[in-house]
């Protein structure tokens, strides 16, 4: 019998990227005294992980839970970048309701539309929290207009449009009904909470159903799966059966039973209906999968997760540094890699490439196929990487391809150049609007269309400007677009590189490499000014006679050379060339390293 479990509150914090969930979490810990008094806490506690602080985003969803009330309420922080838009999919069938972060100044964006799509879509009510409200150029009026435009816009119901608000500054730990009346703390928002959100309707009584949604690994528990009790009553110890996507059964023990409370995972005995739990006990378990009463084999609806767009292949090193910086090279060792990942993230799916040695990786877009890449380097992993393509699909009888929503933000005088290039790209653009010296654009782009844009996009507007994007669906291929303008040096030679050469070269060139560093035959080692490829003896040295030269006391300095990174190594390189990835380097290489055979 389905019944309302009144003391237990599940929520999902959604938003744009930079719009404030994470420091938002950050001030409901503190409010609900997670956080001892003196305890020196890291700011944006919940991103743990070394790359999520480093880029300053959420990569992975991350649970925890508070007490306020007498109500135990259980809180998901999402991923606010649209390459991680897989984690926020699955996280919304654990939640009742959503709170939905929006900007005070920047608004609804990209991203916003996307989750609150997702999150509609799963019947789920949206509490509206303005955030950035102490910031003087505030509009919290217009944005109101905008989020229930968008509401309006994505077929919401009369129930979903009647959403209740309220305003805060997370940074500050404020929050308020009004823009111009906030409390003294996050009170506000808690009670908000407790009020609209409503409590999960469960059934306690029946027979167990749990599904995993999220996989996480422990060194001592093994593999340990994240999911909310649907029904009944997860207990430790109890023998209890997993229903694959084949319909297969297979019978474990819960061995570890763990629940959340503030950052701290506690063990427990038991979890009810309604509760997000962690289980240790089965290593074959996979995402979707369910957990239930080996007498009633009742499976949950599993989750559907939308289609990657963006493919590259992972290959075996083979340049003639293999080796000497990685622990793991052999093709066997990243494939094993490889499929781990594709276990954990629902969003990345591995393929056998055309060669034993390749294997095809297919994410939701460049950030996310580049947190692999970064996570792999740093484990110890060497391999190679191609140039990403877009995954063509075939409907109602029409190739198409990933269209994205990309709001771009420039100061006026850029404005005409970025409206150039993205025409160029075969972009539309869908609205304008000027603010205070700055231009705002809204684009659809084809996602091939802005393979190496953002490099140039920076270089274009000086830094000043902003670019996000969105995966916003498929749409009829757009034809061919414009490739990389400009050609690559490439060494001839291996050896050492010599201030000498390199001095001659870099009026003509933008060099990825200094002086003293070792390179060998068909490394990439700078971008040329001019289309077509330069091969250059970079190790030339010079010549020692008994002769006085005019030029001998010439001083040679060195342009410092431009550091490669994952990102922009990805958008720079063409379909002959590839990213050869080390935990020590990143270089850019051709596929084939002699000049005569590439000549071939």
């Amino acid at each position: 019998m389905a019944e309302r479990r009144k003391e237990l509150r599940n929520l999902a914090i959604i938003a744009h990227v930079d719009h404030g969930k994470t420091t938002l979490l950050d001030g409901l810990l503190r409010q609900t005294g997670v956080f001892r008094q003196n305890q020196q806490v890291a700011e944006r506690v919940m991103d743990s992980e070394d790359q999520e602080r480093e880029r300053g985003i959420t990569i992975h969803a991350k649970s925890t839970a508070v007490e306020y009330g007498g109500v135990r309420i259980q809180l998901v922080d999402t991923p606010g970048h649209a390459d991680f838009g897989g984690e926020v999919e699955r996280v919304l069938g654990m939640v009742d309701s959503v709170l939905l972060l929006v900007d005070a100044v920047e608004g609804v964006m990209p991203q916003t539309r996307f989750v609150l799509g997702k999150a509609l879509s799963h019947g789920l009510r949206p509490l509206l929290v303005v955030n950035k409200i102490d910031r003087p150029e505030q509009r919290a009026g217009e944005v109101l207009d905008e989020v229930f435009d968008l509401l309006v816009e994505l077929g919401a119901s009369d129930a979903q449009l009647d959403f209740p608000v309220v305003y805060a500054s997370a940074k500050n730990g404020v929050a308020g009904s009004e823009p111009d009346a906030l409390a003294a703390d996050l009170r506000p928002l808690l009670d908000l909470i407790l009020e609209q959100a409503p409590p999960p309707e469960v059934d306690p009584e029946g027979p167990l159903q749990f599904q995993a949604v999220t996989l996480d690994y422990d060194a001592f528990l093994g593999r340990l799966v994240i999911g909310r009790v649907e029904r009944g009553t997860l207990r430790r110890g109890t023998q209890v059966a997993r229903l694959g996507a084949g319909g297969e059964v297979e019978t474990f023990r819960v061995t570890k039973l763990l629940g959340i409370e503030g950052l701290q995972r506690v063990e427990r005995e038991h979890a009810g209906a309604g509760e997000i739990a962690i289980i240790a006990g089965v290593d074959s378990i996979e995402i979707g999968d369910t957990v239930c009463d080996p007498e009633h084999l009742d499976p949950l609806v599993r989750i559907g997760i939308d289609p990657p767009t963006v493919r590259v292949r992972f290959s075996v090193n083979t340049s003639p540094f293999v080796g000497q910086d990685g622990k793991f090279v052999t093709s066997r060792q990243i494939a094993d890699r490889l499929r781990r990942e594709a276990l954990g993230s629902v969003s990345i799916e591995v393929s056998e490439g055309e060669t034993p040695e390749t294997f095809e990786v297919a994410g939701r877009g460049e950030l996310q196929i580049a947190v692999l890449i970064e996570s792999m380097r740093r484990e110890g992993y060497e391999f190679s990487v191609s140039r990403p393509e877009i995954i063509v699909r075939e409907i109602e009888g029409r190739r198409c391809e990933p269209v994205e929503d990309v709001v771009v933000e420039v100061p006026e005088a850029f404005a005409g150049t970025v409206m150039e290039k993205l025409s160029g790209r075969k972009g539309r653009m869908t609205q304008m609007e000027q603010r205070e010296g700055r231009t705002r654009f809204g684009w659809i782009v084809p996602s091939r269309g802005l393979f190496g844009y953002r490099t140039e996009f920076l270089t274009d507007t000086r830094g000043e400007g902003v670019l996000y994007r969105s995966v916003r669906g498929y749409e009829p291929l757009a034809g061919e677009l414009p490739r990389r303008g400009v050609g690559a040096i490439v060494a001839t030679e291996s050896g050492k590189t010599t201030p000498y050469a390199l001095f001659s070269i870099q009026e003509r060139a933008s060099m990825f490499v200094g002086g003293g560093v070792p390179v060998y035959e068909g490394q990439i080692v700078g971008e040329s000014r001019r289309p077509g490829d330069l091969n250059v003896n970079v190790c030339r040295a010079k010549k020692l006679t008994n002769i006085r030269a005019a030029g001998k006391d010439d001083a040679v300095i060195l342009t410092p050379p431009r550091l490669v990174t994952i990102e922009g190594a990805l958008e720079w390189i063409e379909d002959d060339e590839l990213l050869e990835v080390t935990p020590v380097s990143l270089r850019l290489r051709k596929r084939v390293l002699s000049g005569s055979g590439r000549k071939r």
